[in-house]
């Protein structure tokens, strides 16, 4: 059975990280394979395993022994593998899933992008177009079908797991409606229409986003009679009066296009209408080691960056809101609660 030292020598720590790519591959390639769907809740052989994945069992072997080194997987006393709390969140009908998220932290644009880390700090700008011949999200789209169709799932899987938690958190004592902007397919606002059948909601988005929005938001879906359904650029205009503003993980651009969101909102909103900005934080938080890793994704795909809890609230403060309290929604997430100025 392969153990693990939990306090390793720095020596052997920076060994690790140094060597973090070819985890992150294994990650990858067990998703991928759907390693994690075949293995049952009984250990099973890597030949039997290899067998239901169409794989050599030997290099199975290894993938797993790999993996189980980390908490992914088991090997069991016997040579067999079982599932752990870890390996569990790689099958796809787990609730919580992070399948897809493994595979778009590892796309393969990713491993071409990681290598021009030194250059996207020494210059403070994104490596993409260079590597690419075009913007991120462009290249994205128009280039890379399958990576785009994993980016869509991620966020979707992502964005169910934190609608629940922020349709509990959120207090909506004398509001009746909210606008969701750049709210993506309305995750997040259809779970709060759930929880108060007395709020109407409107979600903006890019119109090639609200195309696919939640099928409970839009024509005969049970919220529809609710729900507005928008299409449009946050940073350029924001056609929607509501009482309460949410913005969730957008305002991870350049600082002149997070302004300008938080401005437009301020321009469409009636005075002491609540904005809630979302975020994930690089600081205070429990989720660290994730959300600064992110951050330097972001640097180099698009030049943006993830936010300290003083750098988005001094956004937010520039642009004219008057921020209030700040509180955790769950490991991942902060909330800003503001209010527009008379």
């Amino acid at each position: 059975m392969t153990t693990v030292d939990p306090t390793p020598a720095p020596a052997v720590r920076l060994r690790e990280l140094v060597f973090g790519a070819a985890f992150a591959g294994a990650v990858r390639a067990a998703a991928r394979l759907g390693v994690a769907d075949a293995l049952g809740d009984a250990p099973a052989a890597p030949k039997e395993l290899a067998a239901s994945v169409k794989t050599e069992a030997q290099p199975l072997k290894r993938l797993l022994r790999a993996l189980s080194a980390h908490g992914i997987f088991e090997e069991t006393a016997d040579g067999r593998f079982a599932h752990t709390e870890m390996s569990r969140l790689l099958r796809e009908d787990t609730p919580g899933s992070l399948r897809y998220i493994a595979l778009w932290c590892t796309e393969p644009w990713t491993w071409e992008a990681w290598p021009r880390l030194d250059e996207a700090v020494r210059t403070g700008k994104h490596v993409f177009h260079d590597l690419y011949g075009k913007e991120f999200f462009d290249y994205l789209n128009n280039d890379a079908p399958e990576s785009a169709h994993v980016f869509d799932r991620a966020m979707t899987t992502s964005s169910r797991q934190s609608a629940r938690d922020i349709a509990e958190f959120l207090d909506l004592e004398g509001v009746s409606s909210i606008a969701d902007i750049g709210g993506g397919q309305g995750l997040v606002l259809a779970s709060l229409l759930e929880k108060h059948p007395e709020v109407h909601g409107t979600l903006l988005d890019l119109p090639s986003v609200v195309a696919n929005a939640d099928s409970r938001l839009r024509e005969g879906g049970p919220l529809a009679a609710r729900a507005q359904v928008v299409g449009g650029d946050c940073r350029r205009n924001i056609p929607v009066e509501a009482d309460l503003y949410i913005i969730k993980n957008i305002l991870e651009w350049d600082d002149e296009s997070t302004r300008r969101t938080l401005r437009n909102v301020i321009a469409a909103a009636r005075p002491g209408a609540r904005v809630v900005v979302i975020e994930n934080l690089v600081d205070d938080s429990l989720s660290m080691k994730f959300t600064t890793a992110m951050d330097l994704l972001l640097l180099l795909n698009v030049g943006g960056g993830k936010h300290t809890m003083q750098s988005m609230t001094e956004r937010m403060e520039q642009s004219g809101l008057q921020v209030g309290d700040i509180r955790q929604v769950n490991g991942f997430l902060h909330a800003f609660d503001s209010t527009v100025p008379a």
